[in-house]
């Protein structure tokens, strides 16, 4: 395993635990749609599905981690969500969108949640 996977992981797992926290069911993780589309994680709550993009930075030196959703990456979501949404008959009503940045402090992390992301 390379040691970026490692640290996307580590990522993940800080969002699983703070998406736990905040009472979220977590569905599955590493969802894959073709060979490079990908949701991270999706996720239940209140009825609604929750699809997840994680985002985790050690360090912000050189840019936020915000700055790698791209329109282009949107896109590829978009796809990814509407072949799971209709692969297991979920109504497009009752989904939404979510990225999860993560920055890796000294003792702790910086988790910004962005809820319902237009894409």
């Amino acid at each position: 395993m390379s040691s970026t996977k490692k640290i996307w992981d580590i990522g993940e797992v800080v969002a699983i635990k703070y998406l736990q926290s905040k009472w979220y069911e977590i569905e599955t993780t590493n969802f894959k749609f073709g060979r490079f589309w990908e949701v991270d994680i999706i996720a239940k709550k209140e009825g609604i599905v929750i699809f997840i993009e994680v985002k985790y930075r050690v360090w912000e030196r050189f840019w936020r981690p915000e700055e790698a959703i791209t329109k282009a990456k949107l896109r590829k979501f978009r796809r990814t969500i509407d072949f799971y949404c209709t692969k297991n008959n979920i109504d497009f009503w009752y989904i939404r969108f979510d990225v999860i940045t993560i920055i890796k402090k000294e003792t702790s992390h910086q988790i910004t949640h962005y809820r319902n992301v237009e894409i």
